[in-house]
């Protein structure tokens, strides 16, 4: 008969239990820069807008999507 070492099985949980968080902060890191990005470039869009309006012109919206 083995004898079972529940030390071991506890040390492989711990280390499966530490991978899993460790996958699971890299995949928050990675939505809040996706996030991040698309919200800059959101705010580029709008403020190209807003300073095209205040400059007078009329076709603001053609020429800031012609930029993206």
């Amino acid at each position: 008969m083995q004898q079972q070492r529940p030390w071991i099985i506890d040390e492989e949980e711990k280390a499966a239990d530490r991978q899993t968080a460790s996958l699971g902060g890299v995949a928050i890191t990675l939505l809040l820069l996706v996030l991040g990005l698309f919200l800059v470039r959101e705010l580029h869009a709008k403020g190209m807008i807003e300073d095209c309006l205040m400059a007078g012109r009329t076709n603001c919206d053609q020429l800031v999507t012609s930029y993206f």
